[in-house]
């Protein structure tokens, strides 16, 4: 199959020889990649796959289905090197490409990419520990189980996202939210160092000495292709977590954010140690007519989560409770982010997200859009496996980094929220609706911040939002990511993922 894919590539690149850059079937000629050519320019260890090869398949395949980029060559690079040269091969060609890791980028700007290359970083996957222990040199395509389980079995942990089947640098390049927040930070709090390829193919390591490195940590998807990054690591303090959840029916809207709201979040000085997760999510076993919560508590450094933090919310009632204990690699799977859990599965679903960062909860918007969410999903059994999602991480180790230290732009708020709109492709209607729903849950609880402008998770935009909304709306910084794009990417190579320009 490979074979036959290399040459159909081979077809396309010959058959566009002649056709004048201005025709009508330029951008079409423009798809062509002469596969034989750009192998040669790799390592030995680097491969080429066309349509057709269960390879291509399986590396274009992505969470979500909606406005996916157009590919016709995956390149797998074996050593770092590899993705400079694609990248040259590409602007020489003038042919589009993307780096792809887990494939969980469900911003619909990616499918502006057409007829591109695809970089799927999946075999730059180490992680190798430094003889002091203090950090660890991490794959540009590195997932955050292998992150996480390479250094567990050392005895080491650091920040990386909640979910088993995302990257570190996905995640990480725009801020990145995980368990270990509290002690530690965000993902990008973490980098010490990193091998970048930047938009002329050139591959450099960059540091705290560059000017790039401010935009790399919240912005960074705009300005190259991290091929490695080298990042703080921490000694296990103690191996401990337990957790508990609770599922409450839609009649404790009210009482259950309140004690949130004064018990747990207490603006925005939650212990290090805790994690909040709650959904809106539809289990007809609960309530087959009505959307309910699940609300989960998890704490670290302990075998059960301390009396004190759960005692108010079963004051509330919940229809149901399950806990548990273990250890930090039991999280993902507790919390429904595992490698067997739904949000790793690749099955053409659509999956979009309508992220908003706050500061606290407004009591009556959290009823609106329970209502609305319940009342839709319902109406619309094509969206009845939708959830809405409002994580509650600590916050000691985000807010002690200066907020004007990065580019990551909304250190200031506690909580972020994010409708996650679900359904199978089914034509323009449906995906109208679904987007408007979406945009409505997020407008009720943007309105409730009193706030003018709004504060978006660029990690899990729809691809609508302003990149005032995403990265800021500090002149300065506006000015100083357009400056670092104008020199870094003037030709504006790296703009298919939230671009910033």
């Amino acid at each position: 199959m490979e074979v036959v894919a290399a040459i159909a590539a081979w077809a396309i690149s010959s058959a566009c020889r002649n056709v004048p850059t201005g025709s009508l079937f330029a951008p079409l000629c423009n798809r062509g990649v002469n596969v034989d050519e750009l192998a040669a320019r790799l390592s030995s260890g680097a491969k080429v796959y066309g349509p057709g090869s269960d390879v291509f398949i399986e590396a274009t395949t992505r969470w979500s289905s909606l406005d996916a980029p157009g590919i016709n060559v995956v390149v797998v690079p074996s050593v770092e090197s590899d993705v400079a040269e694609t990248v040259k091969y590409g602007n020489e060609k003038n042919i589009p490409y993307l780096p792809v890791n887990g494939g969980h980028g469900a911003i619909i700007t990616v499918g502006k990419m057409q007829g591109g290359i695809e970089i799927w970083m999946n075999s730059l996957n180490t992680v190798e520990i430094a003889a002091d222990g203090k950090s660890a040199k991490i794959g540009g395509g590195t997932l955050s189980k292998t992150v996480t389980d390479s250094l567990w079995a050392a005895g080491k942990q650091t920040s990386t996202g909640a979910c088993e089947c995302t990257s570190i640098l996905g995640p990480g390049l725009g801020g990145g939210h995980g368990f270990n927040q509290g002690r530690y930070g965000l993902v990008a709090d973490q980098f010490l160092s990193m091998n970048i390829v930047l938009a002329n193919g050139s591959l450099h390591t960059i540091d705290e000495n560059s000017d790039l490195w401010w935009a790399m940590k919240g912005a960074g998807h705009n300005f190259g292709i991290v091929t490695s990054v080298t990042s703080k690591i921490y000694d296990v303090e103690s191996p401990d977590w337990a957790y508990v959840v609770y599922t409450f029916t839609g009649d404790k809207i009210e009482q259950l954010y309140e004690t949130a709201k004064n018990h747990l979040l207490k603006n925005g000085t939650q212990p290090k140690d805790v994690v909040n997760y709650s959904y809106y999510i539809n289990l007809p076993d609960v309530d087959p007519n009505n959307t309910v919560v699940l609300f989960y508590l998890l704490q670290g450094g302990v075998k059960v989560v301390d009396p004190e933090i759960t005692n108010p919310f079963v004051a509330v009632g919940p229809a149901a409770t399950t806990s548990a204990a273990g250890t930090y690699l039991d999280l993902p799977a507790w919390t429904g982010n595992g490698n067997a859990d739904s949000p790793c599965q690749k099955v053409g679903l659509v999956n979009t997200r309508f992220p908003l960062d706050v500061e606290t909860y407004d009591i009556q918007a959290q009823r609106d859009v329970y209502d609305l969410f319940s009342k839709a999903t319902h109406e619309t059994p094509a969206l009845n496996g939708s959830l809405f999602l409002f994580e509650g991480y600590s916050l000691q180790g985000v807010k002690a980094v200066p907020a004007e230290s990065t580019a990551v732009s909304y250190r200031g708020d506690n909580l972020l929220f994010s409708p996650l709109i679900i359904y199978p492709p089914g034509g323009d209607e449906l995906e109208k609706q679904a987007t408007q729903l979406g945009e409505d849950l997020r407008q009720i609880l943007h309105k409730a911040t009193g706030r003018k402008n709004m504060h978006t998770y660029v990690n899990y935009a729809f691809g609508t939002e302003t990149k005032e909304e995403m990265y800021g709306f500090e002149d300065w910084r506006q000015k100083k990511l357009l400056d670092l794009k104008n020199k870094y990417d003037p030709d504006r190579k790296f703009s298919f993922y939230a671009p910033i320009a």
